[in-house]
């Protein structure tokens, strides 16, 4: 079988991550996969992108289909409103696609790129990278009907993905997580939310009560003065407690037997599990070829990025059904 090609839309930080992270592989392994092209509309992105990775880059999906290269795959690293535009014509030009998070700008979207890729039998992943985090992967090995999940994710401003609010920008991580976590449908949601900075929401507050009977709270924000990106969760006899940027995963066991009862630490088991180190990206692309070699499902599958999409977009009605409550609208 020859190499996969691939061409990666949009040169921006996401898509100069996804060209960059394509020639590692193939120069680690060049009979698995080509960066063949680049998909950039504006021109001084695009030269430098097309100098730097030395591949012919093109300043739209047509103009890329009148060159005749041969292309299999392609990263869709462009802002999430001109996702479902591009996915589509891709797709239609024969390519499995790998769509940066969040999936599409609304629900409908979302929909046209599934029946298409349906219809086509093309490949839709979506780039949700924390389920590649290997910390994610040790949780849920360790999973027992978890009852709550706290997650933080704070971020320090920058002018990056100013076109979604924090829910689509940073919740939407763990509100993934939590869902292939939990794998039991939402029963209510409670939500609030603030512009600080810009004109769309820049923190939230969200609680989530699933059919299960768990529970999970989330905060985001993009005004922090420090980066966290945590996520903590409580199941039966067991605490689990994992840091994103570190990798890192620290279990707390209780003996169930009773031994605590006669002294605190007794039968409190604390580890900290050796994990190996990898870069979520490098993996999440990795599955991606993968199921565009095999013709498999990829981790992060477009059903599992739509279910993302519907629940912070519910979390958005709830925000802005809360602010109108509340005066501030």
């Amino acid at each position: 079988m020859p190499p996969t090609r691939v061409a990666v839309a949009g040169a921006g930080a996401f898509g100069r991550n996804h060209l960059r992270v394509y020639r590692e592989l193939q120069a680690a392994h060049p009979e698995l996969v080509t960066l063949a092209a680049l998909l950039e509309p504006d021109s001084a992105r695009r030269e430098e992108a097309a100098a730097r990775f030395n591949i012919p880059a093109f300043a739209s999906p047509e103009a890329l289909a009148a060159a005749g290269l041969p292309l299999d795959a392609v990263s869709i690293c462009v802002p999430t409103i001109h996702h479902a535009a591009i996915a589509e014509q891709l797709l239609r030009a024969g390519l499995d696609v790998l769509i940066e998070k969040p999936f599409a700008a609304s629900l409908l979207e979302a929909d046209r790129i599934l029946d298409l890729a349906a219809s086509l039998q093309r490949i839709v992943a979506v780039g949700h990278l924390e389920r590649f985090n290997p910390a994610v992967t040790a949780v849920a090995q360790r999973l027992n009907s978890p009852m709550f999940f706290e997650a933080h994710r704070l971020s320090i401003f920058t002018p990056r993905s100013l076109d979604v609010d924090v829910v689509l920008d940073l919740m939407i991580h763990d509100l993934d997580i939590v869902l292939s976590l939990t794998q039991s449908p939402v029963r209510e949601v409670r939500a609030v939310g603030l512009p600080i900075l810009s004109r769309k929401v820049d923190i939230a507050n969200v609680r989530i009560e699933f059919d299960s009977g768990c529970v999970a709270n989330f905060t985001a924000s993009r005004v922090s003065t420090e980066q966290v990106r945590k996520l903590r969760l409580f199941q039966p006899h067991q605490y689990l407690s994992l840091d994103f940027a570190r990798q890192e995963l620290l279990s707390i066991d209780v003996d169930p037997s009773g031994a605590a009862q006669t002294h605190p630490s007794a039968g409190l088991n604390l580890q900290k599990l050796d994990l190996p180190r990898a870069e979520p990206l490098r993996l999440e692309i990795e599955d991606f070829l993968h199921s565009v070699r095999t013709r498999t499902q990829p981790r992060v599958n477009g059903s599992a990025g739509r279910a993302a999409l519907s629940l912070a977009l519910e979390i958005n009605k709830e925000i802005a059904t809360h602010a109108q409550r509340a005066g501030l609208l």
